[in-house]
């Protein structure tokens, strides 16, 4: 049996678009991707100002929140890959985030 590897050239991240259903990204190549927000638990419980700070990383084969500790590569996206976080990683990332509010008030 023969098999023949593909190359595939992964475009990078032009724009970033988050609301409270969907992220979407424009690549540089015309196309645009658009994943469920559920796919990313931290997104998903962001709060809009905190989704709307982005910045491309890595000449823009990723995007990176600083306020939610999220990374999200274009290649990700492309493979249809959600978030690999664990559920435990997770439930201390949400338990910080109440307790900072709660030093805040």
């Amino acid at each position: 049996m023969h098999i023949s590897a593909t190359e595939f050239e992964i475009p990078c991240a032009c724009d970033v678009r988050v609301d409270e259903h969907s992220l979407a990204v424009e690549l540089e190549d015309g196309r645009g991707i658009s994943v469920p927000l559920d796919w990313y638990p931290r997104l998903a419980h962001a709060t809009a100002e905190e989704r709307g700070r982005w910045r491309l990383i890595g000449g823009g084969m990723g995007i990176h929140w600083e306020d939610i500790d999220e990374d999200i590569s274009v290649e990700g996206l492309l493979l249809g890959r959600p978030s690999g976080e664990s559920q435990a990683s997770f439930s201390r990332w949400m338990d910080g985030r109440q307790t900072n509010r709660g030093q805040q008030v």
